[in-house]
């Protein structure tokens, strides 16, 4: 158990970010007590440590968030003054903007934590990630996702990243065969964005790629949306680009927020992401 999964009484933005689930793996991995590790691509930094690598992402499934409802049905169905509980900034911030009468409340602990609270605590919905149901088999306790353009997931919502040691070339070989092109070149776009940004955890900040086909020379069309908002959800700014440089595409988006205003976001409530 990382230090991630012990400290549940305050929000990840406040202790360090998503990295705390992963540094203690990755010293594991640097130290040769383990080969290899799979991470949800949305916990990892962007920076890796000298010496690892992401080694393969396999094909992703649902990036989208959801509600588990005590009403049922979607954020629509929810009574005004509804009490939600969830752990990140950018899912408190969008919802906001959508339904600013939402009480947003902190919750924090595995999937079963979180359930047995919106039973026991008075809340009206919890929003989780549908990936992380899913991956349980517990998909028949979604009550409704939510859509993209109401609140973008988190960047690489949906993935598996595998690290290993970079010069692990049998390792390497190995998790070549599970990787997914798509997924990969996805990911890698929604990273650059952040990347781009100076990610951390303090800012609310999403994006979701997607393929869409081809350009006129055969290379593979991405379709990349980012958002950055203010935590009170009063300030979101969204916009999209195509292109076929995953990197490239991530940079041009960043710099279209900055000029948007995500500079001041930035600069104002300390730079970065929580997903």
């Amino acid at each position: 158990m990382t230090k991630g999964d012990r400290i549940l009484d305050v929000t990840l933005s406040k202790v360090g970010g998503k990295g705390l689930f992963v540094k203690e793996i990755e010293q594991a991995l640097l130290d040769g007590e383990i080969d290899m590790a799979v991470h949800s691509m949305k916990d990892m930094p962007y920076q890796l440590p000298a010496g690892l690598t992401t080694g393969a992402v396999p094909k992703r499934i649902d990036p989208r968030d959801c509600l588990i409802s005590n009403h049922g049905g979607g954020l629509a169905g929810l009574p005004r003054g509804a009490k939600v509980g969830t752990s990140s900034l950018r899912r408190s911030s969008q919802l906001k903007h959508a339904r600013p009468d939402l009480r947003i409340e902190w919750i924090r602990g595995n999937i079963d934590s979180r359930i047995r609270k919106l039973e026991t605590e008075g809340f009206d919905a919890i929003v989780l990630a549908a990936a992380g149901l899913t991956r349980m088999g517990w998909e028949d306790r979604i009550s409704a996702t939510i859509p993209e353009d109401i609140c973008l997931p988190a960047v690489g919502q949906g993935a598996l990243g595998i690290e290993c040691r970079d010069n692990d070339r049998e390792v390497l070989q190995l998790l070549a065969l599970l990787n997914d092109k798509e997924t990969e070149l996805a990911v890698r776009a929604e990273r650059a964005f952040l990347g781009a940004l100076n990610g951390g955890c303090q800012v609310p900040i999403g994006a979701y790629a997607v393929l869409v086909g081809s350009d006129g020379t055969g290379a593979q069309l991405l379709e990349l949306t980012g958002m950055v908002g203010t935590p009170d959800g009063m300030t979101i700014l969204k916009d999209m680009r195509r292109g076929t440089d995953p990197e490239a595409l991530g940079q041009e988006l960043a710099e279209s927020l900055r000029a948007s205003g995500a500079d001041r976001l930035l600069a104002e409530f300390g730079g970065g992401t929580d997903g």
